[in-house]
């Protein structure tokens, strides 16, 4: 059994290692698994998921789920996670899918007004806003 603690601390070493290289972008699981098989890596998907979730649970990678539709995504975010840049809200491409990191002052303020004012708490981590990327917007001219 000390063989099978060993295998699952190197894997978990490597989707880590790998997650802080992608520090700040947007990855799904199979991204995950991709790299690894691109790089001739074997890291079973079982053990991508899993080690994806108990990173989420120990803080060190954000999990957004942005529709039923679509596959979860995460960031890695370290040992600290973002301190005081936690509030971030995402954009959402409708014609390419591509999700956009967003933290911005301006959506800050605007959540703290909706408390203050209108005593509702807007959750960034479930918030998203539709629309089309800069890229897509190009094709549309």
């Amino acid at each position: 059994m000390a063989d099978k603690g060993t295998y699952n601390t190197k894997q978990r070493e490597r989707i880590l290692k790998y997650l802080q290289g992608v520090q700040g972008v947007h990855i799904t699981a199979a991204d995950v698994c991709n790299h690894f098989r691109e790089n001739g890596t074997t890291i079973g998907q079982s053990t991508v998921y899993r080690q994806l979730e108990r990173l989420v649970d120990e803080g060190m990678i954000n999990k957004y789920t942005i529709d039923k539709n679509s596959s979860a995504c995460f960031e890695y975010i370290g040992h600290d996670g973002h301190g005081e840049a936690a509030v971030c809200f995402h954009c959402k491409c409708e014609k390419c899918g591509k999700l956009i990191h967003l933290q911005c002052e301006e959506i800050v303020e605007l959540q703290e007004h909706m408390l203050k004012e209108h005593h509702f708490l807007i959750d960034p981590v479930r918030t998203v806003y539709y629309g089309v990327c800069e890229e897509c917007a190009g094709e549309l001219k």
